[in-house]
């Protein structure tokens, strides 16, 4: 009898208590630096109002999921996003034409013929490019790099 198995399942084991070591950092640092402006602010309401703060932001990066994804990677990525270079660039390699030599096992460069026209007619010479013969996906690839098809 066959059985479906479930796959890709990625769970974070439970560390401390019902949280992860990761829910329990952002807690704990919160924690930590409430702890810290209990002795630097001297007024209760202030305390209490950047401890309501500082705690909500904690209890989100720690339990709130959009997607299936954690918070902090989510704003990892907005700040990446924002903060990073903006170009993309894109360089074409250009592409080799050889042919192989299949007794001795070398590449042979292949050197484009250049077909002679005369200057009345304005034709654009097509590029003669070899490909290797081992593989129609080398083919299929110079094909769609250089457009001839």
């Amino acid at each position: 009898m066959r059985h479906v198995l479930p796959q890709f399942i990625e769970y974070e084991a439970k560390i401390i208590g019902p949280l992860t070591f990761g829910q329990f950092l952002f807690i704990g640092l919160a924690g930590a630096v409430c702890f810290v402006l209990f002795f630097i602010i001297r007024n209760l309401v202030v305390f209490f109002m950047a401890v309501a703060v500082i705690m909500g932001i904690s209890f989100a990066f720690a339990f709130v999921k959009i997607d299936n994804r954690p918070l902090s990677s989510i704003v990892g990525n907005v700040l990446r996003f924002f903060l990073g270079s903006k170009m993309y660039v894109w360089n074409k390699k250009e592409a080799r034409a050889v042919n192989l030599d299949k007794e001795k096992d070398m590449e042979i460069p292949i050197i484009k013929r250049i077909e002679v026209v005369p200057k009345t007619e304005e034709v654009e010479p097509k590029p003669v490019l070899g490909t290797a013969r081992e593989s129609q996906l080398k083919k299929i690839r110079t094909d769609i790099e250089t457009k001839t098809k």
